[in-house]
């Protein structure tokens, strides 16, 4: 399968680190098939949390220049998955990261949450010059509710539908979750190990996840499976690229966000199909290729 039979993939995240945490291992699998891979981020995280001394300073209520760095650890961390450059909805700056919801940043008349039909039109764009055959974006809660990604839903659904009505039918869509039941089984196996302190148990100051504490969806509303595990060298690479926000265990088996909540670093990568016809299933009854059955 080339770029050219396909058309390519497009990704839709709301913040610099999304991409890696929720789909790095999908988009270096997919470069590695030789795929066009683009990555759409809708803001530059301006009111992200810093981990560490080196950087503390950066944030929204001291200099306000976490945005632009992030734009340098983002770029670094495409390269690492051999993606396209960094692509910024509407150009680098345009929408603001909007922060939690009922924080002043979300008043902010820049704010991405504030983008109105804007949005929506810029993304439509995007769609039509690069017409991906597969468009990959978040479920309606936004995979864990920052009030950014369920925006990112919202415009990614419309673009979507906007592009065909303008001449690009997209093929196939998925929302990007995490499949509680794996979730469950690698978070548990964590836990014996921090337990019976063997290799591999937490670092310092890091602790386990509280049951559903970390986002996820029931297993039978997942569609579709892709096997990461033979790029999550890549993948961890670039978790480690955003060090502002995420911080890759020594073991390389977890990672964590300013929180320190140990999260697993999967082996696979979960999507639900919304839009398009499902492709052939393996014995699981899932899909395990987001361009099974396009030609």
């Amino acid at each position: 399968m080339s770029g050219a039979d396909t058309g390519g993939l497009l990704l839709v995240h709301a913040h610099p680190d999304d991409e890696s945490i929720t789909t790095g291992g999908t988009i270096a699998h997919y470069r590695r098939r030789g795929i066009p891979v683009t990555v759409v981020t809708c803001t530059l995280g301006e009111e992200g949390e810093v981990i560490g001394d080196d950087w503390a300073h950066l944030v929204a209520d001291e200099a306000d220049q976490l945005g632009g760095y992030r734009i340098l650890e983002l770029t670094r961390a495409l390269a690492e998955l051999d993606a396209a450059p960094p692509r910024f909805l509407g150009g680098a700056g345009r929408w603001r990261d909007s922060g939690m919801a009922g924080t002043p940043s979300a008043r902010n008349p820049r704010a991405f949450v504030n983008s109105g039909d804007a949005a929506v039109d810029a993304l439509t764009q995007v769609i039509l010059e690069l017409r991906p055959r597969v468009v990959v974006g978040y479920d309606p809660r936004g995979g864990y509710g920052h009030p950014d990604h369920i925006r990112a839903h919202e415009i990614t659904m419309a673009a979507i539908d906007s592009a065909a009505e303008w001449g690009w039918d997209v093929s196939k869509a998925y929302w990007t979750v995490t499949d509680g039941a794996v979730l469950g089984m690698h978070t548990e196996a964590l836990k014996r190990r921090t337990v019976d302190q063997l290799p591999g148990a937490l670092p310092a100051g890091w602790r386990l996840p509280h049951d559903g504490e970390l986002a996820c969806v029931p297993t039978e509303s997942v569609t579709t499976t892709v096997d990461v595990a033979d790029v999550l060298g890549a993948k961890r690479a670039a978790l480690r690229a955003h060090a502002t926000q995420v911080t890759v265990a020594p073991s390389g088996r977890e990672f964590a966000l300013s929180n320190d909540i140990a999260q697993p670093v999967l082996p696979e990568e979960h999507f639900v199909l919304v839009r398009g016809q499902r492709g052939p299933s393996g014995p699981d009854g899932r899909e395990h290729d987001l361009f099974a059955g396009l030609a």
